[in-house]
């Protein structure tokens, strides 16, 4: 095989380049990427409404309206206890810094770092260092709101044009290719249009279910605010890997903390481990499974490329997009060997893990029948 060193140069400029201005027009990109997936979802919606002898305009504006109505319905229904815990920030805080007190000095105590520590003088000097930053927090996290408010907005205007304009640019796009080719890219805009459906439909059901499974387990336990904890470590789990540590960090701080128990904390972690567990083994495959036909190395890719181009939004949006881009490369015979890097079907067969799962699902459904089947007298 002849390696031509101009290809190569050229190849790795085009992906230098791309991802240059993925970082440079991130203000912008964000948006869309975001209101693309929204668009694929509520479409179908459109088009029923369309059915129904709406004009184009209202049948893309009573979903997109909708759904702010849910989302500003569970903000409203959480904004009591979000009060109720800004209200006990201060002494929460008093706690923390008590807690990171005492575990430096028993360090210092075994380590002897810095002569003469005493309790009240580094809990004072630890508050003084976070009232200084109050100020410049403040400042951060109004800064924060704003930029996400303008991610957000832009995000529904962007879903409103492209459910209007919809036909004119699948029309634009399939422009591109050869006449006799037009309906095949037709037909690979509709699969990666159902990719992107059955991503954001799955991860709104495993929200669903994994917040309602989260509150129920805090509840037991004797968590305040348990809905809250629950739906938050629900919702920060649609980042992978990271966003399940994310949420359950959250409630055991505040357990071990707010109520002074190890064991309670112990109780949330386990909680929050076995729902993650039965999340990832048995309802993410069944649920979103179907749609996200990637392995883990590309996933694991995808959460780390998409981190540092465009932070938790980068998160969120790579994976999806590394199962749309691999329905793209499926189409095109050039492109068959990233389609076959991205998929998950050169791995199944060698799965140790997943042949074991399915094993005891086997034993547990066999267990099951048996113990539900009549005895005969």
């Amino acid at each position: 095989m002849n390696l031509s060193f101009q290809k190569l140069f050229f190849s790795i400029a085009t992906v230098f380049l791309f991802f240059s201005f993925l970082i440079l027009a991130r203000s912008i990109l964000i948006p869309i990427a975001f209101a693309l997936l929204i668009s694929f979802m509520l479409y179908p919606v459109v088009k029923k409404c369309e059915s129904w002898g709406m004009n184009i305009i209202l049948a893309a504006f009573l979903p997109i309206f909708t759904v702010i109505l849910i989302i500003a319905g569970g903000v409203f229904l959480f904004s009591s206890q979000i009060i109720q815990l800004t209200n006990e920030f201060s002494h929460f805080q008093d706690k923390i810094i008590l807690s990171f007190t005492y575990l430096t000095l028993f360090i210092n105590e075994n380590v002897s770092f810095v002569p003469n520590l005493e309790k009240n003088e580094l809990f004072n000097l630890v508050k003084g260092w976070l009232d200084q930053s109050t100020g410049s927090l403040i400042k951060q996290t109004f800064t924060n709101t704003a930029s996400f408010l303008g991610v957000l907005f832009a995000t529904i205007v962007f879903t409103f044009l492209i459910l209007i304009y919809r036909k004119g640019l699948t029309r634009a796009f399939s422009g591109f290719s050869p006449v006799d080719k037009r309906e095949r890219v037709v037909k690979m805009f509709k699969s990666v249009q159902q990719v992107g459906l059955k991503y954001l439909l799955g991860m709104v059901i495993l929200v669903i279910v994994i917040g309602f499974a989260n509150s129920i387990g805090l509840m037991i336990i004797g968590i305040d605010n348990p809905f809250l904890f629950g739906f938050l470590g629900a919702i920060l789990a649609i980042i992978p890997y990271i966003g399940t540590v994310s949420g359950a960090i959250i409630p055991i701080l505040y357990a071990l903390i707010s109520y002074n128990s190890f064991w309670m904390a112990l109780a949330v972690a386990v909680l929050f481990w076995f729902v993650q567990l039965v999340s990832d083994n048995f309802l993410s495959p069944k649920i979103v499974g179907g749609s996200m036909n990637i392995n883990a190395l590309t996933a694991i890719l995808s959460l780390i490329v998409g981190a540092v181009v465009w932070g938790i939004a980068g998160m969120i949006l790579f994976l999806p997009f590394a199962a749309m881009l691999k329905v793209i490369c499926e189409e095109y015979e050039e492109l068959k060997p990233i389609a076959l890097l991205i998929g998950n079907q050169n791995y199944q067969e060698h799965d140790g893990s997943n042949k074991f799962i399915n094993r005891w699902v086997h034993k547990i459904k066999d267990w099951f029948a048996k113990f539900h089947t009549p005895s005969k007298k």
